[in-house]
């Protein structure tokens, strides 16, 4: 390019940017926010609204950190709780190294939020999660080209060997003044000391900033998993099977790797969403209690947003490796009905057992259930205690119907037969079926026979009255006498379509 124009661009590019700091000058507040950088205490900071971002080669202060002194615990039934953990931390002015020991060893780092109780303006300006904790690999890893000392038991004897240790992957290698030997079963190594770096326990690791020097107290919120909980319940019928003693226990189990002393306990009744990058709180399914209903006897129950928590009404210990039960509802003389079903296309001969009950608080009870395990027991003759069965439910708002499903009748049988199947025209059969219900009781007993017609089908001929419970599905609900059998018979068209 001619050197003339490339002056010339230059010369025309300096007079633009003379003019314009002729014509608009930086101001005072200008020229402050441009050059941030002020000396305060020996420390370099630049100028933040939110905090001071120190230079972290500035001199450190290694904090002391207090013992739990409380603790608060949410806890979700799948495999994940909030931690809220309350601690003293004594704090110099300026910059802290901080090391916050005796955490969740399945902590997620991530989510980890800390707050200074005391003084506001204190700030983590860096997090490090150690979890490198010690073990025998992990000290000969840190021993590699060091000295160490191996006892190896020979015969009846025990032999010291002194040497830099080469190699432990497929046993000990030394170098030794007696040159190098290995060692395939040591009885005992000795190491000086423990090497820097390894932990007893996961720790995390802050730099905190402060302007106030002294204790602080200290809360810190984080997601980990190791920690969860369910209901179990307890149905007790009466002699006749038309009352039960309902009651309620809830069940937490801690695998975390640490303890939670004197806690404030919640428990929520819901599956939160998890991603794998995070976990991300999607929906929980939980039921709020109005005014009046029958509360747990050790829990109270409150909304917060549109979700609902349990909260046990006193703090509580939760150690590590322990599961812990404390008594959810306990209720008496709750009206249950005793139900036959029998669904023939599933079942074969069985006809279902199911006690229902109404979760409604005029019938005792009226709270939210959280899903779990319904067990249901029955005094013999005795007065001895025996197991009927079990049944799973899941989250149960008030004023809805509960049915467990106890096992199969002993004395009372099904059977099921197709008598037509017939291509009436293209897309249109007709089919016929036979049920017959034989009951070996001496008492008369009522069963309720489900049959799965399918979409697009209609019922022609029936011998007894139905109910269409759904599209698909029509209910019958028959006398069988005592020692007798009752037959049902109908036909039915159903339509498909050709593609």
């Amino acid at each position: 390019m001619d050197r003339k124009i490339v002056f010339g661009v230059a010369a025309v590019l300096v007079v633009l940017v003379v003019g314009i700091m002729v014509f608009f000058p930086l101001q005072p507040e200008q020229v402050r926010q441009k050059a941030p950088n002020i000396n305060i205490n020996s420390y370099t900071y630049s100028v933040s609204v939110d905090k001071p971002e120190i230079q972290l080669q500035a001199t450190e202060n290694e904090a002391a950190t207090g013992e739990k002194t409380s603790s608060e615990l949410t806890v979700y039934n799948d495999n994940l709780a909030l931690v809220k953990d309350v601690r003293q931390i004594f704090l110099e002015k300026g910059l802290n190294l901080v090391k916050f020991k005796d955490i969740s060893a399945m902590i997620d780092a991530t989510s980890v939020l800390f707050m200074d109780l005391t003084h506001p303006n204190t700030y983590v300006l860096e997090q490090d999660y150690e979890y490198d904790l010690v073990s025998r690999s992990k000290i000969l890893e840190k021993y590699l080209e060091k000295e160490i000392i191996v006892q190896v038991v020979e015969g009846d004897a025990s032999k010291e060997y002194t040497g830099k240790l080469l190699s432990y992957n497929d046993g000990i290698v030394l170098d030794t003044n007696d040159g190098i030997i290995t060692i395939s079963s040591p009885s005992r190594i000795s190491f000086p000391e423990l090497p820097d770096g390894l932990l007893t326990k996961p720790t995390l690791v802050w730099k905190v900033w402060t302007e106030d020097a002294g204790s602080h107290e200290t809360q810190t919120v984080y997601l980990t998993s190791g920690l969860s909980w369910r209901a179990d319940y307890i149905m007790k019928l009466s002699t006749d099977d038309r009352q039960m003693d309902f009651s309620g226990w809830t069940t937490i189990t801690n695998n975390s790797g640490t303890a939670y002393p004197d806690t404030k306990l919640k428990l929520v009744a819901g599956t939160v969403h998890r991603v794998e990058e995070g976990i991300v709180y999607k929906r929980l399914y939980d039921y709020a209690v109005e005014s009046g209903a029958a509360a747990p006897q050790a829990f109270g129950e409150q909304p917060i947003f549109e979700y609902h928590l349990y909260t046990l009404d006193r703090k509580t210990n939760v150690n590590n490796n322990e599961t812990k039960q404390i008594s959810l509802l306990n209720t008496e003389g709750v009206p249950v009905t005793k139900e036959f079903v029998y669904d023939g296309a599933t079942n074969g001969e069985n006809v279902e057992v199911k006690m229902k009950f109404r979760n409604a608080e005029s019938e005792g009870i009226g709270m939210p259930l959280p899903k779990g395990i319904v067990r249901v027991y029955k005094e013999d003759n005795d007065g001895q205690l025996q197991f009927l069965g079990e049944d799973s439910i899941d989250h149960t708002p008030k004023d809805e119907e509960v049915e467990i499903a106890v096992g199969n009748a002993f004395d009372v049988k099904g059977e099921r037969t197709q008598t037509e199947y017939s291509e009436i025209s293209k897309g249109i059969t007709r089919q016929s079926y036979k049920i017959i219900l034989k009951n070996h009781k001496a008492e008369a007993v009522k069963v309720v026979v489900k049959e799965n017609i399918g979409q697009s089908a209609k019922v022609l001929t029936s011998s007894d009255a139905f109910e269409q419970k759904s599209a698909s599905e029509i209910e019958f609900n028959v006398d069988v006498p005592a020692n007798g059998e009752k037959t049902i018979t109908y036909t039915f068209e159903s339509r498909y379509f050709y593609y």
